[in-house]
């Protein structure tokens, strides 16, 4: 069933827990999302990020996802993430995508904030959810090359201040805000030093969900610390990805010399990335 993402963000922050929100940048990951959603009975929010369209276009990928969001058993959220074309959102939601992100967080604060209102102002007339960013979670989603000026950049000047949390908020009308406190996108070099209570502060001045960008890599513990704190959105994909990848490895180690078909290679990434995401929904769902 294909829900905005209002819909699942709503009760889960009344319930306490997290939501994953998965990258789909093929159909293999579309599948293992939603089978995993469906085999412990959760709703579940599946991404197609901006960055992504060089592997696989918003024209291919979003038809499909869409299509099995409305066969699932469970309610699926079909979400634009990382939006940062105002034109390239809106087709997003044309198409019929449940819920779009847009990311100013590289503009300035009052031209984030103008851009916010106004895909808030034509989301909300489509029925559909929009999640914004304030702050920055450092290295690019997807893999990208990160920004020359992030090394440059102290924690207060990327974390997320609360009160222009509460001020953007109230300005724009958004739905979910995205922000920063420690984590960062791709694979963790170290392990993540993540500001809690900053996120419990923020949670104290707005009552919209808060989302947690680079959920890959944070630890069990860490997780429920800041879905504790006030976290309800969780995206969670590099682990993913790499689950399936590392299965395919495996299995090459396990039986050498056998050749393998694509649609073996396809199956065998599949089944470990569902089981990933199972893994991790159940952490998500976990209260302190």
């Amino acid at each position: 069933m294909r829900v905005n993402l209002t819909t699942i963000l709503k009760r889960a922050q009344a319930d306490g827990i997290g939501v994953g929100a998965f990258n789909t940048p093929n159909l293999e990951s579309v599948q293992a999302v939603i089978a995993a959603a469906e085999a412990l009975n959760q709703p579940v929010i599946i991404m197609h990020a901006q960055i992504h369209e060089s592997l696989i276009p918003l024209e291919v990928i979003g038809p499909v996802m869409i299509r099995l969001a409305e066969q699932a058993r469970v309610e699926v959220c079909v979400h634009l993430d990382h939006g940062e074309d105002l034109s390239y959102l809106l087709h997003a939601m044309k198409m019929g995508f449940t819920s779009v992100m847009y990311d100013g967080s590289r503009l300035p604060y009052a031209e984030n904030l103008t851009n916010t209102r106004e895909i808030v102002r034509v989301a909300h007339y489509l029925g559909v959810s929009v999640e914004a960013e304030l702050g920055r979670v450092l290295r690019p989603e997807g893999g990208g090359v990160p920004d020359p000026e992030e090394k440059d950049l102290s924690p207060a000047a990327c974390y997320t201040d609360p009160e222009t949390a509460k001020a953007f908020v109230a300005a724009t009308g958004v739905d979910a805000l995205a922000i920063a406190f420690g984590t960062a996108h791709g694979v963790y070099e170290a392990e993540p030093c993540l500001d809690f209570e900053r996120i419990a502060a923020i949670h104290q001045r707005v009552d919209v969900p808060l989302v947690m960008h680079g959920g890959s890599g944070v630890s069990a513990a860490d997780f429920r610390k800041a879905i504790g704190a006030g976290i309800t959105k969780i995206n969670y994909f590099t682990y993913m990805s790499l689950a399936g990848g590392l299965a395919v490895k495996a299995y090459y180690g396990q039986n050498p010399g056998r050749e393998l078909r694509f649609d073996e290679i396809a199956e065998i990434g599949r089944v470990a990335m569902q089981a990933d995401v199972e893994q991790a929904i159940k952490v998500f769902r976990e209260s302190l």
